[in-house]
């Protein structure tokens, strides 16, 4: 009788509570009354003055109809019914299930006015059919019910029978009804998109009266909550629902649009006071900070989750925290310790609704803190951008551009933000983003002393510099490149020091850039001391820039002299960024240059050789590159060290048969290496090395014996 739909399509921002899919076992006759009872009362005292801005007629129908069953709970009640033997007997049974079926009735009830009464205005005028349909369900049920309820068989007095059968007959005749108001205000919400669809801006004055008079989103913080509902329902759509994630998309992009033309930048603006909110999340009990509750908060970042995610282990993290965690090599829970059994995460949605929640009645806001866009972000990413919705960004943008021109410094931040949001949700964005003039703004910005307003505007630019055509806007910016550096180098927080980082890396991807870039001034020096001593992200984001400007042949003298060769060396350590040192090794050890200067580092050799042992595939592929071409152009002493290394045959044996098909191909040129080395050495009455690496006697004076055997088999398959 009772339908599931109501569950699985109406978007909440939290759960329904159990008791809406169980029936109560464990309550029969008298004290199934009284909850019955207590249910009725509090929907009725809830929801009773509430006004509704949508499903008005629907839900005060619902509520008399509750009220009405109030009247024969309360009379049952009187008479103690089902409290004694003799009136359980006969059509007691029946009257028992039908009361077990209007407590789920009453729960689901409760949940469809408690939906109306508190979710996004635009939401509901969207959903504004089916919402009328989940009500026309409800009282399908009850005409039901009431048809099978034995009420001449409970004694009931005259007046609240006559109540009872006046509602069944009301019941029967009801018909689906949707509001005409409503469904009005919904097809000319969709006449703004269409209009942005055919290129047309709807008129300013039409927009403040459907935004402000009729559907009463009166303030900047009103609207973003809009936004911010919408872009949910788009990160947890069904496919079967309407109306679909793009078309949300573009409803997203029109109120976004109206939020800055109607409100401008009217908003409660902390951060122009804090130049460091990330502080706030974790509370330490002065003035303007919130205390977060416990459950809220990473265990390993300590920080407010934005995306929390549930691991095997059952634990809970924010989805950027475990994820570095993972990447860096770990397999096991960092709260528990327990292994992972698989690396999935799966979206914890209650805790991020009650999160959600929480942050809206301290009156913080809840901002996914995601820098770039990645197949496993969520959001209004997932909706795919539609014609209209790429309109109303573009309107969105110039206002965004006007206000980082002119605008004040508070102004400028929210701005920046703003472009920052838009900038990664794809190319099109970005593109009219940088075509609309915002990468000059955006460089005055990140040298600004407001720490928020510099974060913002950097990870705008990289956000930008994703698309290939702004890499050059950004190069020919002029001191833009300069700028980013400067904010690598001395910026105010480490998020932006590490998405500055993230941006070269962006913009070294393009050739003719990375000598440019390495060549500027302490840009080398700076990835290189966030490689040694930035956070596991930092340095993910330092390690993989050093890399690209590697691949660079002229770049070589620079890492030496800029110490990215030795914090390279250093990072082999780092399981988290073990992989790309390697690579960057291995290409710059192709350079005499290189492979002396790599040569001369103590560790280097011992770090790749921990590669070749315990790294990953590409790891040892790289570990074994970088050490064949330490042998061919280091110097005999540094093919000695590479020689004594401990267990070297074993672990080149290994990898002859396990590696890639590259690390196996230079570990069969490595281990040919050692044996010409190794025979030429018995021809000398000794292990010593006596030659260089293609065997010429020039002298070489290493006497000391080797006390590793090099009996390597080399009869690998033809690669």
């Amino acid at each position: 009788m009772a339908t599931a739909a109501i569950f699985s399509s109406l978007r909440r921002r939290r759960s329904p509570s159990l008791e809406a899919f169980l029936s109560p076992v464990d309550l029969s006759g008298f004290p199934l009354v009284q909850t019955l009872a207590a249910i009725s009362t509090e929907i009725i005292s809830s929801f009773s003055g509430t006004r509704f801005s949508f499903q008005r007629r629907n839900a005060r129908s619902l509520i008399r109809k509750i009220e009405i069953f109030l009247v024969l709970f309360e009379s049952l009640a009187e008479s103690r019914w089902g409290s004694t033997p003799s009136s359980s007997s006969s059509s007691s049974s029946t009257a028992l299930l039908c009361l077990k079926e209007l407590y789920l009735l009453l729960y689901r009830s409760k949940i469809l006015l408690d939906y109306c009464a508190h979710s996004s205005k635009l939401w509901l005028l969207l959903q504004t059919q089916s919402i009328s349909g989940y009500f026309h369900d409800l009282n399908q049920e009850i005409s039901t019910l009431l048809d099978v309820f034995p009420v001449n068989d409970l004694n009931l007095s005259d007046d609240v029978r006559e109540q009872i059968e006046l509602l069944q007959s009301q019941s029967r005749r009801s018909r689906l009804y949707i509001d005409n108001n409503d469904e009005s205000l919904r097809r000319t919400f969709y006449s703004f998109l269409d209009g942005f669809e055919h290129g047309e801006i709807p008129n300013t004055l039409a927009l403040r009266s459907f935004f402000v008079e009729k559907l009463g989103i009166k303030d900047s913080k009103s609207c973003r909550s809009e936004i911010e509902f919408l872009e949910e329902q788009i990160a947890n759509h069904d496919g079967d629902v309407e109306p679909t994630g793009s078309v949300i998309n573009g409803f997203v992009a029109i109120t976004r649009y109206c939020r800055f033309l109607l409100f401008g930048f009217e908003e409660e603006w902390r951060i122009k006071n804090n130049n460091n909110p990330k502080k706030k999340s974790k509370g330490d009990g002065n003035d303007g900070f919130i205390t977060v509750p416990k459950d809220f908060v990473c265990p390993i970042s300590l920080d407010l989750m934005t995306d929390p995610v549930i691991i095997s282990t059952g634990q809970t993290y924010d989805r950027t925290s475990i994820a570095r965690w993972i990447e860096e090599g770990h397999c096991t829970c960092p709260k528990t310790g327990q292994m992972l059994v698989d690396s999935r995460i799966v979206p914890n949605r209650a805790l991020k609704n009650l999160i959600v929640q929480w942050c809206a009645a301290s009156g913080d806001s809840y901002e996914s803190e995601f820098v770039t866009d990645s197949p496993t972000n969520e959001g209004f990413v997932s909706g795919l951008p539609t014609k209209a919705a790429v309109e109303a960004n573009k309107a969105t943008v110039s206002i965004l551009i006007e206000y980082l021109a002119d605008g004040s410094e508070a102004s400028q931040t929210v701005a920046a933000r703003e472009i920052r949001l838009l900038a990664k949700t794809g190319k099109e964005n970005r593109e009219f983003i940088a075509e609309a003039g915002a990468i000059p703004h955006l460089r005055r910005l990140l040298k600004s002393e407001n720490a928020v307003a510099q974060e913002n505007s950097v990870t705008a630019m990289l956000n930008l510099s994703i698309y290939e055509k702004n890499k050059s806007r950004i190069m020919e910016e002029e001191d833009c490149l300069e700028a980013i550096v400067s904010v690598l180098v001395s910026g105010l927080t480490v998020e932006a020091q590490e998405n500055a980082a993230a941006t070269l890396f962006s913009l070294s991807a393009v050739h003719e850039y990375k000598k440019r870039i390495a060549m500027a001034d302490q840009c080398v020096e700076a990835l290189a001391s966030l490689l040694q001593n930035g956070t596991p992200r930092g340095k993910k984001d330092a390690v993989t820039a050093l890399y690209n400007l590697s691949t660079h042949p002229e770049n070589c003298s620079r890492m030496i002299e800029g110490g990215g060769v030795s914090s390279l060396v250093g990072a082999l350590k780092n399981e988290g960024v073990a992989e790309e040192a390697a690579g960057a090794l291995a290409l710059l050890v192709r350079q005499s240059l290189g492979a002396e200067a790599i040569g001369k580092e103590e560790s280097a050799v011992t770090g790749l050789m921990w590669m070749m042992r315990c790294g990953t595939p590409r790891g040892k592929e790289n570990a074994v590159a970088a050490l064949l071409e330490l042998c061919r152009r280091g110097g005999a002493a540094v093919a000695e060290r590479v020689l004594r290394a401990p267990a070297i045959a074993g672990v080149l044996q290994t990898l002859l048969f396990t590696g890639t098909k590259r690390a196996r191909r230079k570990a069969a040129s490595l281990a040919r290496v050692f044996q010409r080395r190794e025979h030429a050495a018995m021809r000398a009455g000794g292990y010593g090395f006596v030659g260089d690496v293609n065997g010429n006697r020039d002298g070489g004076n290493f006497t000391t014996d080797v006390s590793v055997p090099m009996s390597i088999s080399i009869s690998v398959p033809v690669l």
